[in-house]
C-alpha cells in the first residue's frame, strides 16, 4: 500500500523493539537496541509506502486526561526500564535529523495524535497508514485508515478487522467495553470474554442496544452485565481514542525535510551504527518522491491565493499580528457591570466568547471543539461564562455566581448585544446565537465569524476549530480560558480578512451568503422536527422479527446454525460448504466477503442476496430506528440537528446528531424511517427539492447546445439522453434505457470510468466505454468542459464554483497517478456539487426573508442536500408552495431554468 500519509505508532515500537531484541551496547555501554530496532522497522516500512506525509508520534512524559477519568488506568504496568529511558533522547535526535516530524503532546496519548490525524486526513479523502501493534486502533479503521503490524506483516483494512475480530471497526469500542483491555487495566465486564462480547454485538449492535436489552440477558453473564452498567460509560469513555486534539501542527506540515546529514553522522557514530553510517554517502531521504521542505507548525497565507498545483502562491508570508495586551475587568456585582455596559454605548465592534458545560458540568468553550464533534448542545448546554471586547479596548470576563446570577448579567448586557449597529466577531457564532437565545438573548450585528473567513478562504487548507485556526496561521496552542481566546480571535480576524478582501468573488461569498445563512440555520436548529417515537419503537421491533426471520431463512440455506455478521463463518458456509464461486481474496489470502463480493455473487445465488439484506436491516435498526427516539429533546419533544457550514470541502452543508444527510432515501424502509418525521396537528409537511441541479449546471457551465435544449424543453433529462445515446426516438425510449441513461448521466459528472460505469450498468467494460463513447459525441460540449476543468485545475491549483467558491487541489499535478486521478474527478464535480450548494443556500436565504417579512405561519425545519423541509400551517400550504417555487427558481446565474419538485404530507414520506 502507498498511502499518502503514513503515520507510526512510536511508543508502540519503542516497547517492541526494545523485548524483541537482545541488549546490544556501543563500547561505552551505552544502550542501542532499541534505538536500532525502531529505525530498522521504520526505514523498512518508509522505502516501502513512500508516503508524501509522515509522523512518528510517541507519548509524552506525565499523565494524561485518562488517568483523571480512571485512577486505575495502566495502573499495573510497571515504570520504564532504565535502559530504555536512556534510549529516547538519541532516538528522538535521529529521528528528527533524518527529517521526519516528530510529535509528543502532553495530556493525551500517542493513540489520540494519531487518531486525530487519520480523521482529519481521511475527512479530505487522503488514504492513511497506522503503524502500530495496538489492538485499540481497529476503532478507527474505514475505508481511508488501514493498519499495518509490522512485527508480523499483517494489514487490516475493514474486511480485515471484520475477520480478525468478528465485528465492524464500529464496534471495537463497545468490543473492548465489554471484554476490557488487560494493557490499559480496564476490567470490562466480569466473565465477558471476546467470544460473548462479539456474540452480543453480533446480536443487538452496538453497546447502547445491548444495555437497553440487558434483562434479556440470562444467567451469571446477564447479572454481571446488569452490574457493570453504571461503569460502562466510563469504561467506553477511557478506551475510546479521542479525535480532535489540539495539534501543533496540520496535515500539511507533515512533509519529510532534507536530513541532516551532519547530524546524523555523529549520531550514528555515537551510537556505533556502522552500516548505516557507511551509507550517509547516499541518498537516505526515506521518501525520495518527496520535495523537500521544513517542518512547521505554522503556515500562513501568502499573497493573494494559491499558485500552481495548489502551493501557496508569493514569496513572503504576512506575519500573524503580535497579541495586543488586554486588561479583563471582571465586575463584582450587577451595578458594576451595568455601568461597564453603559460605558459601551459608542463601541462600534465586539468580539464575543462563551463558556459552556453540559449536562455532566464538563466545561466547553464555545468555538474550541471540531465543527461536527459531539460534546457541544446548543440546546442542553448550560451558559457558564462569557467574554466580551470592543474595538475601542474594552474587554470584560464575566463568570456567573450568585453574586453575578446569570439572568441578571445578561440582562444589564442584553442592549449591547442585541445591537445590530456593534458588529459582533467570534468564532461558529452560530452556536453563540442558539446558546443565547434560550437565555432570551438576541444576538444581532453577526458580520465576523473566523471560523467561516477560513472555510471561504481554503476550506481544505485546515480544519477550522479554533484550536486549528491558531495553530496554522499563528503558530500557538489556543488555550481554554474564555477570555485569552479573545485575543487570538482578533489576531485571526486581521490576518484572515485581508486576504479575502483581495479576492472579490471570495469577499462577497464570505459577507452575502455564509454570514447571513448563520441566522438562519440557528432558527432551523432550534425549530426542530417533531418525530414519531411509537412508529419508530414499532419498525425497530418488526426489523427485529424481520432479521429474525432472515437468521432462519439463511440457516435453512445454510444447512446449519452460523453467525451471519461473522465474516469467518460466513466465507466458511459460502465457499467451504456450498462451493460459490471466489470472486475476490483478502490481503491474507482468503475468499472475501465484501459487500461488493457479496453483491455480483447475489446475481446468481440466494444466500448472499439475504445476508445484504440483513446487513441493510441491521444498520437501518441500530443507526435509525433505535437511536432516533434517543435523539429526542426532552423539553421541546422534537429533535434538533446540529448544521455545519465549515466541514464539506464544497461548501455543502452536514449535520450531525441526527445526521439528516444519511437519512435512507430509496428502499422501503428508508421510507418508512422518513415517514417517523412528522408534522403537528393542523400542520402539514412541504418537501421543495431541486431536480436535476448539478445536471443543469453541467448544462449551463458546458454550454453544449443539446443538453441545454433538453433542460429549456423540459424534457426528461435521462430519456433524452437515453434518445441521443441508443440512437431512438424519444417516444421509443424504454425503461432499461432510460435507467442506463440516469446512470450515465450523473456517473460521468462524478468523473466515473468505463469500468465504474461497467459494474454501474451490469454490462462488460468495451459496452460501458461504447456508451460513454457515444454520450460524448452526442454531447461534445460536456467532454469539452471537463478536458477545459482538468487544464484549468491543474495550471492554477483550484477550481470554482458559479458564485467564486474555491476548491483548491493540492494532488492535481502529484506523481502519484491515483491521487492524481482523484483530484481530477474533484476538479470536474467541484463546480457541479458546490454551485448547487451556493444555490440552495441563495435560496434558504430568501425563502427566510420572505417568511420573516411576512410573518407567514409556516418555518423552514430541514435542509437535507437539495432539498427544503418547512413545516406549515394546512390552509396555508398553496400559498407556502407558490412562494417557495417562485423563490427558489429565480435564482439567478443559470442559462438554463431551475425546476422545484413539492410534495405535501403529514410526514417527511409522503411529502418527499
Amino acid at each position: 500500500m502507498k498511502p499518502s500519509l503514513l503515520l507510526v505508532d512510536g511508543s508502540s515500537y519503542l516497547y517492541r523493539a526494545f523485548h524483541a531484541l537482545p541488549p546490544l551496547n556501543n563500547s561505552q555501554g551505552e544502550p542501542t537496541g532499541a534505538v536500532y530496532g525502531v529505525l530498522n522497522m521504520l526505514r523498512k516500512l518508509s522505502a516501502d509506502t513512500q508516503p508524501k506525509y509522515i509522523a512518528l508520534v510517541f507519548d509524552a512524559k506525565g499523565k494524561t486526561f485518562r488517568d483523571e477519568l480512571f485512577e486505575r488506568y495502566k495502573a499495573q504496568r510497571p515504570p520504564m526500564p532504565d535502559d530504555l529511558v536512556r534510549q529516547i533522547e538519541p532516538l528522538y535526535a535521529i529521528i528528527q535529523a533524518m527529517g521526519l516530524p516528530l510529535i509528543s503532546l502532553s495530556g493525551v496519548e500517542a493513540d489520540d495524535v494519531i487518531g486525530t490525524l487519520a480523521i482529519q486526513a481521511a475527512a479530505q479523502g487522503m488514504d492513511t497508514l497506522i503503524s502500530t501493534g495496538d489492538k485499540d486502533f481497529a476503532q478507527l479503521v474505514n475505508g481511508h485508515i488501514t493498519l499495518i503490524n509490522t512485527m508480523t506483516n499483517t494489514v487490516l483494512d475493514r474486511q480485515g478487522v471484520m475477520e480478525k475480530f468478528g465485528i465492524t471497526p464500529e464496534q471495537i469500542i463497545a468490543y473492548l467495553t465489554l471484554a476490557g483491555d488487560a494493557a490499559d487495566n480496564v476490567p470490562g465486564v466480569p466473565k465477558v470474554g471476546p467470544v460473548t462480547a462479539v456474540k452480543w454485538l453480533n446480536q443487538y449492535g452496538t453497546l447502547a442496544n445491548i444495555v437497553a436489552h440487558a434483562q434479556e440477558i440470562p444467567g451469571k453473564v446477564g447479572e454481571n452485565l446488569r452490574a457493570a452498567i453504571p461503569l460502562l460509560p466510563l469504561y467506553q469513555q477511557v478506551l475510546t481514542i479521542k479525535c480532535d486534539v489540539a495539534l501543533p501542527c496540520t496535515l500539511l506540515d507533515l512533509q519529510p525535510r532534507a536530513p541532516d546529514v551532519a547530524a546524523l553522522r555523529q549520531l550514528y557514530q555515537r551510537m556505533e551504527f556502522k552500516r548505516w553510517l557507511a551509507d550517509l554517502g547516499k541518498d537516505i531521504s526515506p521518501a525520495q518522491n518527496n520535495t523537500p521542505a521544513p517542518f512547521a507548525c505554522a503556515l500562513p497565507y501568502k499573497g493573494e491565493g494559491r499558485g500552481e498545483g495548489g502551493k501557496i502562491a508569493g514569496t513572503q508570508a504576512p506575519n500573524p499580528p503580535p497579541a495586543a495586551p488586554v486588561t479583563f475587568e471582571t465586575p463584582g456585582s450587577i451595578e458594576e457591570l451595568q455601568n461597564w455596559a453603559a460605558a459601551q454605548r459608542a463601541a462600534t465592534t465586539l468580539t464575543l466568547a462563551l463558556e459552556t458545560s453540559d449536562a455532566q458540568g464538563r466545561a466547553n468553550v464555545a468555538g474550541g471543539r471540531t465543527p461536527g464533534a459531539t460534546g457541544a448542545d446548543y440546546m442542553r448546554d448550560e451558559l457558564t461564562g462569557l467574554a466580551l471586547q470592543t474595538g475601542e479596548g474594552a474587554a470584560l470576563y464575566l463568570a456567573f455566581t450568585d453574586v453575578l446570577p446569570r439572568e441578571a448579567a445578561l440582562g444589564a448586557l442584553r442592549a449591547l448585544l442585541q445591537d445590530a449597529a456593534v458588529e459582533k466577531r467570534g468564532h461558529d457564532l452560530k452556536f453563540a446565537l442558539n446558546v443565547l437565545a434560550r437565555y432570551g438573548v438576541d444576538l444581532q450585528g453577526l458580520r465576523f465569524d473566523v471560523m467561516l473567513e477560513s472555510y471561504v478562504l481554503d476550506s481544505t487548507a485546515t480544519r477550522h476549530d479554533l484550536a486549528a485556526l491558531c495553530e496554522k496561521y499563528l503558530g500557538a496552542k489556543a488555550t481554554d480560558a474564555c477570555a485569552q481566546r479573545l485575543s487570538a480571535l482578533q489576531r485571526l480576524h486581521e490576518l484572515l480578512w485581508p486576504q479575502l478582501q483581495k479576492i472579490a468573488p471570495l469577499k462577497k461569498l464570505f459577507t452575502e451568503i455564509e454570514m447571513p445563512l448563520i441566522p438562519v440555520l440557528a432558527r432551523i436548529e432550534r425549530a426542530g422536527v417533531g418525530v414519531d417515537v411509537r412508529l419508530l419503537n414499532a419498525h425497530s421491533e418488526q426489523l427485529a422479527a424481520r432479521l429474525k426471520q432472515l437468521e432462519d431463512q439463511a440457516y435453512q440455506m445454510a444447512g446449519q446454525m452460523f453467525n451471519l455478521s461473522s465474516p469467518q463463518q460466513l466465507q466458511g458456509i459460502l465457499y467451504d460448504k456450498l462451493g460459490l464461486p471466489v470472486l475476490k481474496k483478502t490481503p491474507k489470502g482468503q475468499p472475501s466477503t465484501a459487500e461488493e463480493v457479496l453483491r455480483e455473487l447475489a446475481l446468481d445465488y440466494p444466500l448472499p442476496k439475504l445476508i445484504l439484506e440483513q446487513r441493510t436491516l441491521s444498520k437501518l435498526k441500530s443507526t435509525y430506528t433505535d437511536r432516533l427516539p434517543e435523539q429526542v429533546n426532552s423539553v421541546t419533544g422534537r429533535v434538533h440537528t446540529r448544521y455545519h457550514q465549515a466541514v464539506t470541502a464544497t461548501g455543502r452543508l452536514s449535520s450531525s446528531d441526527p445526521n439528516l444527510q444519511n437519512i435512507p432515501v430509496r428502499g422501503e424502509e428508508g421510507k418508512r424511517v422518513r415517514a417517523a418525521f412528522i408534522a403537528p396537528a393542523g400542520y402539514q409537511l412541504l418537501s421543495a427539492d431541486y431536480s436535476q441541479i448539478e445536471l443543469r449546471i453541467m448544462a449551463h457551465l458546458s454550454g453544449d447546445a443539446r443538453l441545454k435544449h433538453a433542460f429549456a424543453g423540459n424534457q426528461d433529462i435521462h430519456k433524452a439522453t437515453a434518445a441521443e445515446v441508443f440512437g431512438v426516438k424519444l417516444e421509443q425510449v424504454s425503461a432499461e434505457q432510460r435507467r442506463a441513461a440516469k446512470v450515465i448521466n450523473f456517473g460521468l459528472i462524478y468523473g466515473m470510468s468505463a469500468f465504474g460505469l461497467a459494474k454501474q450498468l451490469g454490462v462488460p467494460r468495451e459496452a460501458a466505454q461504447q456508451y460513454m463513447t457515444l454520450y460524448f459525441a452526442r454531447y461534445p460540449g460536456v467532454q469539452a468542459f471537463m478536458e477545459r476543468t482538468r487544464a484549468q485545475a491543474r495550471q492554477q491549483g483550484y477550481v470554482e464554483t458559479l458564485y467564486g467558491r474555491r476548491l483548491y487541489l493540492p494532488e492535481i499535478n502529484s506523481r502519484n497517478g491515483q491521487l492524481r486521478q482523484y483530484a481530477e474527478r474533484t476538479a470536474i464535480n467541484a463546480p457541479m456539487q458546490g454551485s448547487a450548494a451556493d444555490i440552495i443556500k441563495l435560496a434558504m436565504l430568501r425563502i427566510d426573508a420572505w417568511l420573516q417579512q411576512n410573518k407567514f405561519n409556516a418555518r423552514m425545519i430541514m435542509q437535507v442536500h437539495d432539498e427544503l423541509v418547512f413545516e406549515v400551517a394546512e390552509q396555508d400550504c398553496g400559498a407556502l408552495a407558490d412562494a417557495v417555487r417562485r423563490l427558489m427558481t429565480g435564482i439567478e446565474g443559470l442559462s438554463v431554468p431551475l425546476s422545484v419538485d413539492i410534495g405535501i404530507g403529514r410526514n417527511w414520506a409522503v411529502a418527499h
